[in-house]
Formats: C-alpha cells, structure tokens, sequence
C-alpha cells in the first residue's frame, strides 16, 4: 500500500516527530524512507546573502560577497547531509532501508515534484499550524503539498508524538493506573 514513503524534513524542532511517524508507518507496512530536505532562503537557518559594510572590513579585503555567501551555502548545505545521515542510520538500525535527498529550492513545489518523480505512496510533512494572517502571507508548505501533491499526503502536528505499535491503548493504560491506585 505505502511501500515508498516520502518524508519531507527540516531541521525545526518538528522534525523527530515526523521523522518518527514516518519511522512507525514504514515499520508497520514493510516501507522504505526516502528522506527529502528542502534548503531554502525561508530557513531561517540559511544563509543569507552578506551586505558590504566598508566599516567592517580592512582595506585589503579581497573576497567578494559571493564568495562568503558561496562558502556559508556550503555548510549549510553540509551540516544538512550530517543531519540526513544520522536519521538514514537510524532508520537503518531499526532495520528500515531509507535514503536521503537534499534538493534545493522552493519546498512546496519540490516537494511534489520529487513525489512525482520518484512515483512515491505517501508524502508524510510536519505542520506547523500557521493560521490567519501568517498563513496568507507566508503560506503554508503542507497545505500546497495536500492540493498539489499526486499521491496521498499525512500531515503531522508539530507537537505529535506517535504510540509505539506495542504499547497498550490509552484506556488500558488508564485502567491500568487507576487501579494501582486503588
């Protein structure tokens, strides 16, 4: 049913979440990860292109601006890869085949471009609940996911924390505590 599932993850706190959901779907269908980072300039993570001040720098200041931009880039880019890597190995060690892309870009269109491409079941993104004015104007990255995307997309709450499969359910763990208490 959901054998390849697209995960598209940010370094925001929100991220262990989806990253665990995903991790609990793919466990429970026998799917593969397939981790997709976006970087882009509305992370407020990224680098952003450095203005000249003369007043800063000495005389003989021979990099340009783009060379310092260029360089930040790169370890942004970088720590990203880091970031992607040790959730592909713990994925991995939960005995789950994941791999990862870092495809930079506008998130949104990226997003179900690469669903597209890769012909993915399910797209699984976090939420971080923008409404009202915040919604309008900076838009919402799941909510162009879920009317563009070709494929079924899950959407996690940035607060979600998912139940292990083997833990009871809530009103057994209930029970199960008031009776200790009694």
């Amino acid at each position: 049913m959901f054998e390849k599932i697209l995960v598209a993850i940010d370094r925001s706190p929100s991220h262990q979440s989806v990253f665990e959901v995903a991790l609990t779907l793919a466990k429970a269908l026998s799917g593969k990860l397939i981790l997709l980072s976006v970087p882009s300039s509305d992370d407020p993570a990224c680098p952003h292109l450095p203005t000249l001040n003369t007043n800063l720098y000495p005389l003989g200041f021979d990099r340009t601006v783009t060379e310092v931009y260029e360089e930040l880039w790169q370890i942004y880019t970088q720590k990203g890869e880091e970031f992607l890597t040790s959730l592909v190995e713990e994925a991995n060690a939960a005995g789950i085949p994941a791999e990862f892309l870092q495809v930079p870009g506008n998130p949104e269109r990226t997003i179900c471009a690469t669903a597209q491409e890769l012909d993915v079941d399910l797209i699984v993104l976090g939420r971080r609940g923008h409404s009202g004015l915040n919604e309008l104007f900076l838009g919402s990255t799941s909510n162009y996911v879920l009317h563009h995307a070709s494929c079924s997309v899950l959407t996690v709450q940035h607060h979600f924390t998912p139940t292990p499969a083997d833990a009871p359910p809530p009103e057994t763990k209930m029970a199960a505590e008031t009776a200790a208490k009694t």
